[in-house]
């Protein structure tokens, strides 16, 4: 399951941005640290495909991939110390897949901005400088640790601690380690340490209802910094999406083409994500039910397999193969199979976005 940590300082709109993705109802309040405790919500992941494939064979239970977003009380100046418990809420983002940024763009005299008027580079600034500290620390921690392993030959410990060093040059000049290109063995130490800086991040630039959108300068500016930080960038009315998602879902389909948005929030952050962790969605239909997985790109029959259950990869023997487009072309798995357009791939075949698969197993 894809997880994303919402970050921000306080009131630029997390919690509001939390109930449109989750149409749930987060605490939402005037004051710094409401949520103490994170909301968390699993959130199916849209995907038009699954209403066709259910209308292809039939299948009575319907399970679409899920994405779970964890939304994180605000962090203010001094949080990687420990300023507003700032240690304890970015404990709750260090094992998620991907953050999401929230600035705040919108003017509102009724809600408080702990610093001033909103200037969202310089706030996205006050945030990733507390999550490069915060970094910091934890691999100075570790490079003690390494210290006192070289020190009695261990060759391997002195390796680490060398390339350590880089990501440390980096973070003190408050630069994320998303943006070194570590090989694959370095990467996965830094992926064991879970530095907050080293996950993709989306900046979302919460516009309220101020209007305006991705044209504006400000989020240009944005945008911008975005790159510099080796992120990406969205706009969105946070305030809109969450009176959307109160709504019944044709009367929020309604309200949607009278907008003219072309998508909802959830659509799009969800899709950046997913882009943005190179995942894909393959299908499997078993008994009767139809449900849809999340796999990295360049997975292997085999991996989906293990996604599914570790029984099924140890057993796997081969998998039946049938590409989305030619079953809603042709209308059936049966049609698909008469026509050829079912293949039996073996266990290093590369998983396509949109493939359904059947995979025979022993037990």
């Amino acid at each position: 399951m894809l997880q994303v940590g919402i970050i921000g300082l306080p009131n630029v709109g997390k919690s509001t941005l939390f109930n449109a993705l989750a149409r749930a109802h987060a605490r939402v309040s005037n004051f710094p640290f409401c949520t103490i405790e994170p909301n968390v919500a699993v959130v199916p992941v849209p995907d038009a495909r699954l209403a066709r494939l259910a209308q292809i064979s039939g299948q009575e239970r319907v399970v679409p991939a899920t994405t779970q977003f964890v939304d994180v009380a605000g962090l203010v100046r001094g949080a990687s110390k420990g300023e507003g418990l700032g240690n304890q809420f970015l404990s709750h983002v260090r094992s998620v897949d991907a953050l999401l940024h929230v600035v705040r763009f919108f003017e509102d005299q009724s809600v408080a901005h702990v610093e001033g008027p909103p200037d969202p580079v310089r706030d996205a600034g006050i945030v990733d400088t507390e999550l490069a500290l915060a970094d910091l620390a934890v691999v100075d921690k570790r490079l003690e640790y390494l210290k006192s392993r070289a020190r009695i030959g261990d060759h391997k410990s002195a390796q680490e601690a060398a390339f350590l060093k880089l990501a440390v040059d980096g973070l003190n000049q408050e630069a994320p380690v998303r943006l070194k290109h570590f090989d694959a063995a370095h990467g996965e130490v830094i992926g064991e340490m879970r530095l907050l800086t080293a996950l993709p991040v989306i900046y979302l630039a919460n516009l309220g209802e101020r209007g305006g959108g991705e044209a504006d300068a400000p989020f240009s500016a944005l945008c911008e910094y975005a790159k510099r930080q080796g992120g990406r960038a969205l706009a969105l009315q946070g305030k809109l999406e969450a009176d959307l998602a109160e709504m019944a879902d044709d009367e929020r389909e309604e309200f949607r083409r009278e907008l003219s948005l072309e998508e909802f929030g959830i659509v799009r952050i969800v899709g950046e994500c997913y882009q943005m962790l190179g995942l894909i969605t393959f299908f499997t239909m078993v008994g009767k039910e139809l449900r849809a997985w999340a796999l990295p790109g360049g997975g292997t029959a085999g991996d989906a397999a293990g996604l599914i259950h570790s029984d099924m990869e140890r057993g796997f023997i081969r998998a039946e193969v049938a590409h989305f487009d030619r079953l809603d072309a042709l209308g059936s798995w049966e049609r698909a199979q008469e026509e050829g357009k079912v293949r039996l791939e073996g266990r290093d075949y590369r998983v396509q976005d949109g493939d359904v698969l059947r995979i025979r197993f022993h037990v």
